[in-house]
């Protein structure tokens, strides 16, 4: 008999009944496939940089408490989602078995390696084990399953760059692919959190596309991931401020645009209160694109509101069409940056 689930994942909801997986409390993460889902036996979780930092300040950096808080909250919800960021991350796995109702009507047979490219805060996950944790690339390796469902997306693990380096990249793809679509020929682009993970992508792509009549300029708190921005050739500025001091933001972005601030803002730190220092910084007309999952959208609204800018603001869709591959392409393209990112992150 055909045993079918919903193709977004209702019927793994527990609690509350009657919403999709990812604003559930509680999933069922039982192994057991429906003839629609995928199983995958699951190597290494990337954790969202908001949630990581989240979890590692509250265990005080103790590696012992780290694992004990990620496998109270996989045994509570069924899934990696952090109540206190709203956010999750991805995995990587092998494909263990695929249902009867999709064999054949996708690209993948077991055996098959892929990263999930949607959250853990939606995804099915049993672990058994926590083999390692490693605490300054947000990655945890594993012995555990997890489920996919029919909508799930995915990418093949591609053959030219370690796993880890992989997982690294595509835990963000949809920044760097958000940012070459949003970025036109000409335009002042400030982005902020430009010396991490996504905002070096982000970066990258914002200076290609904005070409030489562009400004691009990156903000981070530290005079060495400012170094660091500059000495890849990434941005034509930096500025060192402080993201949570609006007033800094605004007079620095001031300076560096000769009044004319930014066209278009991206906004990827991993700390809240910025949502200020993103609409400051931002010309009126302009667009802020917050890809951090720290933001508060209530505050950016009614924030915009308060000091009448009027801005378009853009949600950080973790996805967009061809997001995996443009996100990888950036490592095959930039080897100087690729560098960077296996000094870091393999």
């Amino acid at each position: 008999m055909s045993r079918l689930g919903c193709p977004y994942g209702t019927h793994r909801v527990i609690e509350p009944k009657g919403v999709l997986p990812q604003p559930a409390w509680k999933i069922d993460n039982t192994m057991e496939l429906y003839d629609n889902e995928i199983l995958v036996d699951v190597e290494r979780l990337n954790i969202d940089a908001a949630s990581f930092t989240e979890i590692k300040k509250r265990a005080n950096y103790d590696e012992t408490e780290i694992r004990r808080l990620i496998l109270d909250l996989v045994a509570e919800r069924g899934k990696h989602h952090n109540p206190n960021t709203g956010s999750g991350g991805m995995f990587i796995g092998r494909i263990s078995k695929i249902g009867a109702a999709l064999a054949g009507k996708i690209d993948l047979a077991p055996g098959d390696r892929i990263a999930s490219l949607v959250s853990l805060s939606l995804t099915p996950l049993k672990i058994e084990e926590i083999l390692s944790v490693h605490q300054n690339i947000d990655q945890v390796a594993i012995r555990g399953q997890a489920i996919l469902f029919e909508s799930g997306l995915y990418a093949k693990l591609p053959d030219d760059m370690p796993d880890s380096l992989a997982l690294a990249v595509l835990d963000v793809a949809g920044a760097p692919a958000q940012t070459a679509k949003l970025v036109a020929p000409g335009d002042r682009v400030l982005v902020i959190g430009g010396g991490g993970k996504s905002g070096l992508l982000c970066l990258h792509e914002a200076k290609k596309r904005a070409g030489v009549t562009g400004q691009v300029v990156s903000l981070n708190p530290s005079a060495a991931a400012c170094e660091r921005v500059m000495s890849l050739g990434l941005a034509d500025g930096t500025l060192q401020v402080d993201a949570t001091n609006a007033i800094e933001v605004l007079n620095a972005s001031r300076e560096i645009t000769g009044g004319a601030m930014f066209d278009l803002v991206i906004n990827c730190v991993n700390v809240p209160g910025t949502e200020m220092s993103s609409i400051l910084a931002t010309r009126d007309g302009g667009t802020i694109y917050f890809f951090s999952m720290a933001t508060s959208f209530t505050a950016a609204a009614l924030g915009a509101e308060g000091v009448g800018k009027d801005v378009e603001m853009i949600v950080g869709n973790g996805y967009t069409t061809g997001h995996a591959a443009i996100a990888l392409h950036v490592m095959r393209e930039n080897p100087t940056l690729r560098k960077l990112f296996e000094e870091l992150y393999v």
